[in-house]
């Protein structure tokens, strides 16, 4: 069955034997046959064109409205249609995707290169694709402020105009104002990493006419991408330092009051300030309206996982949703699972901009790579019937090993050294021998898959020797396995090529090929969390800890959706610095760990023998003591 979709469809039909229209104009927005619609405009015939829009602020100081520059291809109809957004401060630096495209523009400074499949894909089926330059890069104005209310603004701003809110101009200074008379004032916005970060952000302000956000491996949470849990990540900087790479001229040179309050507002201490609640998407979710569709990496160790995690849990139940999580790092679906995404995604957006009724939100909310390639559906997130259940470390026989046990065990005592080079793969390596850098606990094996699903916490009751002392925690999958390893963040790219749309020139929809990169192990990571010890009590305001006094602690591990297998252990392993993830305490301690006051609350379907689901209320996460503050100008 055919469907055609518009208002000039109609009307051919209607008065086809009174007049003749242009050919464009006969064309309808869209054709929908097999469920989806179809390839009915030509891209080469289609609208180019650059619209800068006044986002409403003026950080730079020049006495007029930051201007952000919205490179728009459409369909050549006089009918109106739904965008695509994609906002971004990477066109004209590192560029986007796994072949890192970039914009072109011709000599008349037309767009001529449209990043990714897009715009090759969706044109040609009735959809507008608008790459945005965030405020302060390429060739927009204003300033860069990472994460905050000008980046935020960048896309809402753009989602206004289309909707005759905001005010479109034809330069980026003066110019004649331009008004969306072809769209429909529905839009997506979608992107990976800083580009899906802006999606939650935008969404989060309930900005009328967003239809749906498609998140890939993006920030919820700016905090939790420089930080955790009052420890600073090694090598992430601040958001002043990630900016500067991105700045234009204009921003370098305008934009310092911007970089001071960014600068004084991330402490390299870890510490939590109102600068970071700015930036926290997650506060602001119960204003969502957008349908979700999230994709993320379980071995993301850029965008760490808690970030997804605590962004879907804070939605409103009425958010229509979907997961993807793959076994892989920091990477586009287009580049692990293409043949399955991009068919997926169409339907999404038809569902969502077109109002098409294909059925995709009463489909399995979540998809889930269990083995490389191997994925697995369930009806929603969280799983059904997950509850959250406590275990214990309980002392053994060999110094600094022992039982992962639904009860707790006597008191006991175990301690480590924390010397400022352990690794990941070191503690967790050979689990049945003493480490002097790591204390570790684990199951027996297990008589039956187990399902770890959401965010767990532990809680750690421990005394350091010196002043100064960070932990790290991990949940580990022991027993023999083959998935996607960390070379290339889990996949290779191929020589071969796969055409996704039309070609036009200078935007062609080829992009090479990729594969799993694989390994067989004895041991994986689940989830893993870090703090620093001396944000026990306040995420906002350290403590200064005294040698030889018992402190406790209860800090977040990463967001899940794993299954340890029928014969495999599940293990606890608490260790000090993490040297490849954060920085290290001034003064190195030795750390002993109360085992009987230490425990670790995991959302888990089925139990361990023995274990109470549900018996422990979950301890309460440390919390920042700041008030909400107006920042960056």
């Amino acid at each position: 069955m055919v469907r055609r979709g518009g208002l000039v469809a109609g009307l051919v039909g209607l008065l086809s034997g009174l007049l003749v229209l242009p050919a464009s104009a006969q064309e309808p927005a869209f054709v929908v046959a097999d469920g989806v619609t179809q390839p009915v405009h030509s891209l080469a015939d289609a609208v180019r064109e650059t619209v800068w829009v006044d986002i409403g602020l003026d950080l730079d100081g020049n006495g007029t409205g930051d201007r952000v520059a919205t490179d728009i291809i459409r369909p050549a109809t006089a009918e109106r249609v739904p965008v695509i957004i994609d906002a971004s401060p990477y066109y004209a630096t590192s560029g986007r995707g796994n072949e890192s495209e970039r914009k072109s523009y011709d000599s008349a400074g037309v767009p001529v290169k449209f990043p990714l499949f897009y715009d090759n894909y969706f044109v040609p089926r009735g959809y507008a694709v608008a790459l945005i330059d965030f405020s302060g890069t390429s060739r927009s104005t204003g300033c860069m402020d990472t994460g905050g209310r000008s980046e935020v603004a960048s896309g809402k701003a753009v989602i206004d105009w289309l909707n005759g809110r905001a005010t479109g101009f034809s330069a980026a200074s003066g110019g004649s104002t331009v008004a969306a008379t072809w769209s429909t004032g529905a839009a997506a916005m979608i992107g990976k990493s800083w580009d899906g970060s802006v999606t939650q952000g935008v969404a989060s302000t309930g900005v009328d006419g967003l239809r749906t956000i498609v998140p890939i491996s993006a920030i919820s949470s700016w905090y939790d991408w420089f930080r955790s849990d009052g420890v600073a990540f090694r090598g992430f900087g601040t958001p002043t330092s990630l900016a500067s790479g991105f700045e234009n001229a204009n921003a370098q040179s305008r934009c310092a009051a911007v970089r001071s309050e960014m600068t004084s507002g991330a402490p390299a201490n870890g510490d939590y300030t109102a600068m970071w609640q700015q930036r926290d998407y997650v506060r602001s979710a119960a204003n969502v309206r957008a349908a979700v569709f999230s994709v993320n990496g379980r071995a993301d160790l850029n965008v760490k996982p808690v970030n997804w995690g605590q962004w879907l849990a804070a939605l409103p139940a009425s958010v229509p949703r979907k997961l993807w999580l793959s076994q892989t790092g920091h990477i586009d679906p287009f580049d692990f699972r293409r043949a399955a995404w991009v068919p997926t995604l169409h339907r999404w957006f038809d569902r969502w901009l077109l109002g098409i009724q294909n059925g995709i939100e009463n489909e399995p909310q979540v998809s889930v790579e269990r083995g490389v390639d191997q994925w697995s559906d369930s009806a929603t997130w969280p799983p059904a019937g997950v509850q959250t259940q406590t275990l214990h470390p309980v002392a053994g026989s060999v110094a600094g090993v022992g039982t992962l046990s639904a009860a707790t065990g006597p008191a006991a005592t175990s301690s480590f050294t924390d010397n400022g080079s352990g690794t990941p793969a070191s503690y967790i390596a050979t689990p049945n021998t003493t480490s002097s850098r790591r204390v570790v606990y684990s199951t027996g094996a297990l008589a039956s898959d187990l399902r770890i699903a959401g965010i767990s916490r532990i809680t750690v009751a421990v005394t350091p020797s010196t002043s100064t002392a960070h932990l790290s925690a991990y949940l580990v999958d022991y027993g023999t396995a083959t998935s996607r390893s960390s070379t290339g963040e889990g996949i290779r790219t191929l020589t071969t090529e796969s055409c996704w749309g039309e070609n036009r020139p200078g935007d062609d929809a080829c992009y090479r090929d990729t594969a799993p990169t694989t390994a067989t192990v004895d041991a994986q990571i689940i989830a893993r969390g870090w703090a620093d010890l001396a944000n026990f009590a306040s995420l906002s305001t350290p403590r200064t800890l005294t040698a030889g006094t018992r402190y406790t602690m209860t800090f977040r591990l990463s967001t899940t959706d794993w299954v340890v297998p029928r014969g495999h252990r599940l293990g606890l392993v608490i260790a000090g610095t993490d040297s490849t993830m954060t920085t290290t305490p001034s003064r190195l301690p030795r750390l002993t760990v109360s085992l009987a006051d230490t425990f670790v609350q995991i959302p888990m379907t089925g139990s361990l023998p023995g274990a109470q689901p549900g018996a422990a209320p979950q301890a309460a996460l440390v919390q920042p003591d700041v008030s909400p503050g107006r920042l960056d100008g």
